[in-house]
């Protein structure tokens, strides 16, 4: 019998011991802050995504990563249903980052080698200009020769 009433006591102390409930949807404030800083040291230090599309300003990585954080939390937000675990909604949230990151990063690439193609055709045509205004030049103040 000290078996039997052993177990009892045991279920009943195993009873009153509270489940601890984790959730791992939605992501608390601390973890997007995180997300966030985590963000903006991708997008402003040296890494492979750097290599590829250049880095950010502090400044301009900050606001960016907010922004990328914010949407990627909505779109997580809007798709999870009532049968979710939260896993898939943790997916879509962290899918939705990598790819607005990627989005921000090769949308600045773009642009930045779009504007260095104007001032680099600038810079070619100065040079060009100032050789043909040389060019000129030099044949009004070539010396003639004279017959005698």
């Amino acid at each position: 019998m000290v078996a039997g009433k052993s177990s009892i006591h045991d279920s009943l102390f195993l009873s009153k011991i509270p489940t601890p409930k984790h959730s791992i949807s939605p992501p608390t404030q601390c973890t997007r802050d995180v997300v966030v800083a985590r963000l903006v040291e991708t997008l402003s230090s040296q890494s492979i995504l750097s290599k590829c599309y250049g880095t950010l300003p502090n400044d301009e990585a900050s606001s960016a990563a907010r922004l990328i954080e914010t949407e990627a939390f909505s779109t997580a937000a809007a798709s999870a249903s009532a049968e979710d675990d939260g896993i898939e909604i943790l997916q879509v949230y962290s899918r939705e980052i990598s790819r607005k990151m990627l989005d921000t990063v090769k949308t600045r690439a773009s642009s930045a080698a779009a504007s260095s193609v104007v001032d680099v055709g600038t810079v070619l045509q100065t040079p060009s200009l100032e050789v043909a205004s040389a060019s000129a030049a030099s044949e009004d103040n070539s010396p003639t020769v004279t017959e005698s």
